[in-house]
Parts: C-alpha cells; sequence; structure tokens
C-alpha cells in the first residue's frame, strides 16, 4: 500500500515538475524586493511563490538602477498596477524599459526632494514580463531535464517491480 501511494506521488510530482502545472491552474509567482534578506540573490528557499489574483495575471520583475545601487522587484502584475504608473503597455514576455507618465505629479508644488513622488530617482527602470511558466519571475530560470525524468520514472518502476 505504501509503495504504491509513493509511486503514485513521484509520478505526480516529476510529472509537475517537468511541465510546470503548480496546483490548479493559477499562474504562481515569486514576491519580494531586493532589500528582503534571500531576494537579491534570489534563494527560493526563503521566498516561496505566491497564486497571483487575477486569472490571465503576468509575473513581474522590476530592475531600478542608480548608479551602481540596483533594487529588484518581483511581484504578480495585478498587484502592481495600484501603485505603479510606469507600466509598460506591452505586457508580452521580455524586458522592456518604463513608460514615461508625463502627468505624474504634475499638479504639486513639492518641496521636499526626498519624496520621489514624479518616480524620476532611478536612471534605468527595466520591467520584465513572463507567464508562460510558474515561478517565472526568479533569477534565472530553472529547467528540468529529460534526464530527471527518465531517473524518476525508472524509480517508479522500479518501486512497482518490488
Amino acid at each position: 500500500m505504501f509503495k504504491s501511494i509513493f509511486v503514485i506521488f513521484l509520478s505526480v510530482f516529476s510529472f509537475d515538475a517537468v511541465f510546470g502545472f503548480g496546483i490548479g491552474s493559477t499562474l504562481y509567482c515569486y514576491q519580494c524586493i531586493s532589500t528582503h534578506p534571500g531576494c537579491q540573490p534570489f534563494n527560493w528557499w526563503w521566498h516561496w511563490s505566491i497564486a497571483c489574483p487575477e486569472e490571465d495575471d503576468t509575473c513581474v520583475k522590476i530592475i531600478e538602477r542608480k548608479g551602481g545601487n540596483e533594487v529588484v522587484t518581483r511581484e504578480c502584475l495585478s498587484s502592481l498596477r495600484a501603485v505603479r504608473t510606469d507600466i509598460p503597455a506591452d505586457h508580452y514576455e521580455g524586458c522592456r524599459p518604463a513608460a514615461t507618465d508625463v502627468k505624474l505629479a504634475h499638479y504639486v508644488n513639492n518641496s521636499i526632494k526626498e519624496l520621489d513622488i514624479k518616480r524620476n530617482y532611478y536612471d534605468d527602470v527595466t520591467w520584465c514580463f513572463c507567464y508562460f511558466d510558474n515561478r517565472c519571475n526568479s533569477a534565472a530560470t530553472t529547467t528540468i531535464s529529460l534526464v530527471t525524468l527518465g531517473a524518476g520514472l525508472l524509480v517508479s518502476a522500479h518501486m512497482l517491480a518490488l
């Protein structure tokens, strides 16, 4: 009984790991900012993925650079729409520069320079979009080879033979 449960679990895990379906049809993305420990360089042991709230959502990785400083934000696009106005119009796979919002803080007379109300502090802002794979907004894409799949299937076949 235990062996058959183990074989079923191993087969489902191998299939899910290779094809990256996740649980259900929801897109899963990482959520962190590089000021959090384990986010830059990215460590998936610290930051688990979250289910994106919208059905047709996109995983986003925002890279903001000012001189030698770099801030990386990982999130679902639907969570950023309410707070960011520099989202590029094209949300297809790949990276592109941030859009400029000419109306942002147009009617504000602010004398405090530290408040970045015009969002022009960073020299370079790049948005990277991905939605074909779960957890695709990590530092590097991890793929499982056919050797790993074959080894998993051999182990499950060996367990069935016992």
